[in-house]
């Protein structure tokens, strides 16, 4: 199993608080990487140093073994990095078609959610909250990224919906691509393999396959236990 992309000795604050304390995380190539924890965990603050939408106070971001800690975030889309944040992920003035257009081939998205297909004409800020998501996550599907970040990729959506989200992620895990998405708890329909973090108070408390953390959670550990939205 080879390493993507890794986080080492991370530091991140916002102002005078520190969200991350020296995170040490691989992303490995052709895996599902599943981070959880309650809210304010660093989370989505993990998701933000590797996509580079936050700088490290310390520590180095490394993506197969180059130093890319400073490397800006529109560098490192180029390079094959897909960042599906879980706020402002689509366009909401620009129509479902011109939103999928922007991210690659509209007809994959189509595929993968034939849902979108009566709301091509509508602008993005129109739709519910399930389909907006459906169109943000489309975005991971359509391009040839070499690495997937997606916050909340069920927001929303239908059980069903959800179900079929976290096989589509597989598939694109399956092509070879590091995915890595956070959650609210532990979800089903993990990809054979995928990995699972939970973070507390902006340090990495446990990491197993998922099987482990089902464990946990059945046997009463902290493992996808609470709720929560963002970190």
């Amino acid at each position: 199993m080879s390493v993507e992309m890794e986080l080492r000795a991370v530091r991140v604050r916002y102002g005078p608080l520190e969200a991350l304390h020296g995170v040490d995380l691989p992303v490995p190539a052709g895996t599902a990487t599943v981070l959880l924890g309650r809210n304010g965990s660093g989370r989505t603050t993990v998701l933000r140093a590797l996509a580079g939408t936050v700088r490290p106070a310390a520590g180095r971001v490394l993506w197969r073994g180059d130093d890319v800690t400073r490397l800006p975030a529109h560098l490192r889309a180029r390079r094959g990095l897909c960042f599906v944040p879980d706020l402002r992920a689509v366009y909401a003035t620009l129509t479902v078609a011109e939103n999928l257009r922007l991210a690659g081939d509209p007809s994959a998205a189509l595929d993968a959610y034939p849902e979108l297909r009566p709301l091509l004409p509508r602008r993005a800020g129109t739709l519910s909250g399930g389909e907006r998501r459906m169109l943000a996550v489309s975005r991971a599907l359509a391009g040839p990224a070499r690495v997937v970040l997606v916050d909340e990729p069920t927001l929303g959506m239908s059980p069903a919906v959800a179900a079929r989200t976290y096989a589509l992620l597989g598939g694109v895990c399956a092509r070879g691509a590091a995915v890595v998405t956070t959650g609210r708890r532990l979800p089903e329909g993990l990809p054979r393999g995928a990995l699972v973090h939970e973070l507390r108070r902006g340090t990495v408390a446990f990491s197993g396959e998922a099987a482990e953390a089902a464990a946990r959670r059945r046997f009463g550990g902290p493992t996808g236990g609470a709720a929560s939205s963002r970190a």
